[in-house]
C-alpha cells in the first residue's frame, strides 16, 4: 500500500476525494514547493486528474507559483490566504486528535 493509499483521519472526514487527496498533500508539506508532477505522484492521482482542478486552486489562490527551476514551475501552499490559514489550523488539530488517540490506546493496552 503507498502512503496516499493510506487511510487518513483527515480523508475519512472530508472525503478520499483527488481535492481532498491534493489538499492533504500540500498541507503536509506546506514548508516545500512542488512540481505538478510531485504534487500529482504525491496525492496519489495522475496528472490529467490534478489539472482538471488547477485552475480552481489557482483562482482561489489556495496555490502560488513561487519560482521555477528549468522549464518546472514550482507551487506551494498559499499560507497567507485566510481560508488556507483555516485549512492549516483544521488540519493540524486533525492531526494532533489522532495522536492523542494512539497514545491513549498505547497507555491503555501497556
Amino acid at each position: 500500500m503507498k502512503f496516499q493509499d493510506e487511510p487518513t483521519l483527515f480523508k475519512e472526514i472530508f472525503g478520499d476525494t483527488s481535492k481532498v487527496r491534493v489538499l492533504e498533500y500540500l498541507l503536509e508539506g506546506r514548508e516545500l514547493d512542488h512540481s505538478i508532477g510531485d504534487i500529482a505522484e504525491g496525492a496519489g492521482i495522475n496528472r490529467v486528474t490534478l489539472f482538471r482542478m488547477w485552475d480552481d486552486l489557482e483562482k482561489l489562490k489556495i496555490i502560488i507559483h513561487t519560482r521555477d527551476i528549468g522549464n518546472a514551475k514550482l507551487y506551494k501552499l498559499n499560507t497567507g490566504n485566510y481560508y488556507v490559514m483555516i485549512l492549516i489550523d483544521v488540519f493540524d488539530k486533525i492531526i494532533n486528535v489522532g495522536f492523542k488517540k494512539e497514545k491513549i490506546k498505547k497507555k491503555v493496552i501497556a
